[in-house]
Order: structure tokens, then sequence, then C-alpha cells
């Protein structure tokens, strides 16, 4: 099976790929005025390209060919429909955003877009076979369900990302956060020592594509941003992840004997997933419940999100991007303890560096002079 050097090696092309690309789409949008404009509920300042998703889809394809390329890989892709289906489902996922970029389409569309998507993942056999309620059982999905459990998946995670795009270098810095953490997961259950998740599986590959493409595209995005991913980049980016989490977490062993009695590797196919993206599924939820209290709509825009709560404490976009990507890297830490160590019983690092970030976010300087 592939090394661990070989995948980092697949990421950074991807990461190069979108870096050197990214300037080039910035010279098309401008040509072609695919940029948005300021308004009431967005926080740039100057018409700003919103087709990064370009480059980010350049940068998987890219990299996803050249891994069929290379002798290592040939186990993933050998006797295998899923590469296809990852291939096709990224480029449909991508075109449903970019269209929603230039021409504005419907939230009904777009949904109904995504429905497609996950039609393409099941066709190819890109879903999971298990899933696992906490501290209930293991449910081997049947053929019936299977179709509904990757449509949920997968609309839960593109909204969850989609959502939080709303500052510069938010998104795609969570993103490579939350996916690199979620390699060196897949990385440990793939362990002969562990022995949780059948080879081979496609999820590694796909996590390390995920964060080569946020890396390469992140110089460019990073406050003052010089182009923004748009719908096109934000649902590229939910699909990698809903794709990666459930072909790892939805397909780990049940049967292994090995680890009974640890819960966290009961917990931990399908449960880690939600908290190394605890930022913005959180954001998610919180924004359901808010727009459902005053009956809007689920997609309606607003400026009550997280990042947005934290500019009206008086943090800048930077300090408020940077909070919330170290909250993703904590929560990142708070789960893959366990993972790696084989004890859950001390937490005390890591929860005194949350507490640590609460009293930073609350009770900064600048926070205090303003409220005086």
């Amino acid at each position: 099976m592939p090394t661990t050097a070989s995948y980092l090696l697949i990421g950074a092309i991807a990461a190069v790929v979108t870096f050197a690309t990214t300037p080039v789409v910035v010279m098309a949008a401008k040509r072609f005025g695919w940029v948005v404009e300021p308004d009431e509920r967005r926080v740039h300042k100057v018409p700003t390209p919103d087709v990064g998703g370009i480059a980010m889809i350049t940068g998987f394809v890219v990299a996803f060919g050249v891994a069929r390329l290379l002798d290592v890989f040939d186990p993933l892709f050998a006797r295998s429909s899923e590469p296809q289906g990852v291939i096709f489902a990224a480029v449909l996922m991508f075109l449903v955003g970019f269209i929603d970029d230039i021409r504005e389409i419907s939230a009904p569309a777009k949904v109904a877009g995504t429905v497609l998507v996950a039609v393409v993942l099941v066709y190819y056999g890109v879903t999971m076979f298990y899933f696992r309620v906490p501290f209930v059982d293991v449910f081997v999905l049947s053929d019936d369900w299977i179709p509904l459990f990757t449509t949920v998946w997968l609309l839960g995670m593109t909204q969850a990302i989609n959502l939080i795009d709303g500052l510069d270098g938010l998104a795609a810095g969570i993103v490579a956060i939350g996916a690199g953490a979620f390699f060196l997961y897949s990385q440990r259950l793939a362990d002969p020592e562990v022995g949780m998740l059948t080879q081979p599986n496609l999820g590694p590959l796909v996590a390390i594509l995920t964060v080569g493409i946020c890396i390469g595209f992140l110089p460019h995005n990073f406050n003052p941003a010089r182009i923004f991913m748009g719908d096109g980049g934000a649902l590229l980016l939910g699909l990698l992840m809903a794709v990666s989490t459930s072909v790892v977490g939805g397909r780990a062993d049940p049967n292994n004997q090995r680890y009974v009695g640890q819960t966290y590797f009961f917990l931990a196919p399908l449960f880690i997933p939600l908290f190394i993206l605890g930022v913005p599924i959180l954001d998610t939820l919180w924004a359901i419940i808010r727009r459902a209290a005053k009956r809007q709509g689920v997609s309606s825009a607003d400026k009550k999100h997280l990042h947005h709560r934290l500019m009206e404490m008086g943090h800048g976009q930077r300090r408020s991007v940077l909070i919330l990507w170290a909250w993703t890297a904590l929560l990142s830490a708070f789960v893959l303890y366990p993972v790696f160590t084989g004890s859950g019983a001390s937490y005390i690092p890591i929860g005194a560096a949350m507490l640590g970030l609460v009293l930073y976010t609350v009770l900064h300087p600048q926070i205090r002079r303003r409220r005086a």
C-alpha cells in the first residue's frame, strides 16, 4: 500500500498546482467579470474574484492523475470504479457551485445538484458500509439505506463548509487542518497494529489531496484576499471531506475485537469527523436554529455566524480567522490524542490550551478596551 511519503508527495503536487494556477484564474475572472461586489453582508471592501474553485479543482484533478500514474498507488485504482466516481463527483460538484458563482442559481437547484452528485457516488460505490450510533450499536447499511445516508452526509458537509466561507482564509484553513487530522487518523486505522481499515481505501488519498489544494490556495486567499473560493470551491471541499470521512469512517471494521473496551475506537470512525470539523458543523447547526426561529430559509444570508460574532467583539479579520483555526486544531488534537496514545485519561494539556484560547478570545486587551 502507499507509504506516508508517497501521500505527502501527492499532496505537495496538489498544493503547487493550485498555487500556480490561482493567479491565472484571478486574471481570467477580472476579464470575464467573475467578481463579487462589496455589500452590507460581506466584509470585503473592493470587488474581488470569487471563482477560486477553478484553481482548486485543477490542483485536485492534476494531482489525482499523477497518483494514478505512480505504481505505488496501483492498489487504489486497480479493478475499482471508485476513483472514477470521485473524479466525476468532484467535477460535477464544482460545476454546481461555479454556475452559482457566475449566474446565481436558486437554493433548491443547488440542493438538486448536490443530490445528483450523491447519486453519482452511489452508482460508483463511493459510500459507507456501516453507520455507528454512539453508545448504541453499529448498523450495516442495506442497499435501500445507502443512497439516503450518502445524500444526507454530502448535504451536511457541503453546507457546513459553504456557511463558514465568510472571512478571508477561514474555510480553506479550517478544512486544511481538519483534512490533515483526518489523514493522520485514517493512516492510524490502516496501521497493521490496529487493523481496523480494510485496504485498499481511497480515503487517505482524498484527504491529503484536500489538504494540498487548501494549502496551495491559502496564500492567495488570506487577508487581504486576492480571490475567494466561491461556492465552486466550498462545495468541492465539502464533497472531498464527505468522501474521505465516509469511506474511512463508514468502512472501519466493526468486528475488530482488538480494541474492545476502548470506547473511542468504537465511536471514532464517524464521530471523529464531527469533532474535527466542529467549528463549521457547530456554525451550521446554530444557523439552522437561528433562521428557523426567524422563519427564514436555511440558505438565507446573514452576518450572525461565529466569525461575524468574533468581529463584532472587536477581533479583526485575521485574528478571528486565527482563533477559529486554533479551535479546529485543538478539537482535532483532542480526538486524535487517544487514537495515537491508546489512553483517553489525560486531556489536561489540551483542556488547558482550550481554556487559554477562550480567555484570549473573550479577554483580549482590545476587547476589554472596547467594552470599557
